[in-house]
């Protein structure tokens, strides 16, 4: 089978999209698939290359000059690639696989990873379309998309060939850590505002705070007027925060929106105790509340108490960290990768359906 897939960029940013694509591809080139990856480039091109995944440089910036330059680039790359799949993540590559399609024979497969953008209405556009989870399927319905075009996959990083084997890094106090996007949606001003509560049960306790984005300059203010200023401990982008949750004693997640959460499976594999708000797909990734405490989003008092209380209470902690590095194997990528080769296999012909071949991976 012959596998293209579609996105902004292949940057090491910590973008979750980025991250399951990448994945993802790795996983289907092992299986001795045809994969390729058109974007605008980044850090990730080697570790495709590795895998023999050919990459095709596409700036797909929506600016009336440069869309005109991606129409001709895009025809040019499917015509050189010929594939049976785009796979595309985001809107501008479902787009243009789907308005440039002439009279190619590729099909289409759109993966929705942030349902509340409303350019996830372009989505639709796909013969198949990805959701992340449950509630990412259910909201799609509800906008629109046809029930039998839709296909839940939930997103897995287990075992994923961007990863090392990070040491953790030492921190003060009692560490919480999180790890997250600089933007409102990820509630880190309720995270500060339920750490000052949490503050002054807890003296001990410090607060992490590991991303970035173009909110950070205003909850970086909001910390400095905190009473617990001090303690509040911005890292910035960390190109392996596995190495900051290893260190913390709690992991918390305060999203108002969240589609799945794919740090949360890395904090489940690092043996946190999670606290995370429980919206959307959050709960799915934490097997609703098993492997993490769930409280209500932008309620920082709750918050704050369900943080006091996994500190507070030694066997509870250990407990959830017990409960959350449990039942991961669901989590894999090779398990993502297998599930999405049947959707593809769906839409193609079986004469399209190469047979597995002799060393490639068994599925998860």
């Amino acid at each position: 089978m012959r596998i293209l897939h579609i996105a902004n960029h292949v940057k090491e940013t910590g973008n979750g999209i980025v991250n399951v694509m990448v994945d993802l591809a790795c996983e289907q080139a092992s299986r001795n698939h045809q994969v390729a990856v058109m974007s605008a480039g980044g850090h990730y091109e080697d570790l495709l290359a590795k895998h023999g995944i050919r990459h095709f440089r596409l700036d797909q910036t929506r600016k009336p000059a440069q869309i005109m330059r991606a129409v001709f680039h895009f025809r040019k790359m499917v015509a050189d690639f010929s594939p049976d799949i785009i796979h595309a993540h985001m809107m501008t590559g479902a787009v243009l696989a789907r308005y440039l399609k002439g009279f190619r024979k590729y099909k289409i497969v759109t993966h929705v990873h942030n349902e509340f953008q409303k350019s996830a209405d372009f989505m639709k556009v796909g013969d198949r379309v990805i959701a992340v989870s449950q509630a990412v399927s259910q909201a799609m319905e509800g906008r629109g998309v046809q029930k039998d075009k839709l296909r839940v996959i939930l997103n897995g990083t287990i075992g994923s060939p961007r990863d090392s084997d990070p040491a953790p890094v030492q921190l003060e106090g009692r560490p919480i850590v999180t790890v997250a996007g600089m933007y409102e949606r990820k509630g880190i001003a309720d995270l500060i505002d339920a750490f000052n509560l949490t503050a002054q049960e807890h003296p001990d306790a410090r607060l992490y705070i590991v991303g970035d984005g173009p909110d950070r300059a205003k909850f970086e203010e909001r910390a400095a007027a905190s009473p617990a200023a001090s303690r509040i401990i911005f890292a910035g982008f960390q190109p392996d925060p596995r190495r900051w949750m290893k260190g913390a004693e709690i992991f918390v997640l305060a999203s108002h929106k969240e589609p799945f959460g794919l740090v949360l499976i890395e904090a489940r594999e690092s043996g946190c105790a999670i606290v995370a708000s429980g919206v959307d797909g959050i709960p799915e990734a934490l097997d609703h509340g098993e492997a993490g405490l769930l409280v209500p989003p932008r309620e920082p008092k709750s918050l704050a108490g369900a943080i006091s209380k996994l500190l507070g209470d030694d066997v509870l902690r250990q407990r959830y960290r017990t409960r959350a590095a449990a039942n991961l194997e669901n989590y894999h990528v090779g398990r993502v990768a297998e599930e999405m080769l049947g959707v593809y296999g769906e839409l193609l012909p079986a004469a399209a359906l190469p047979a597995q071949a002799a060393g490639s991976k068994p599925g998860m």
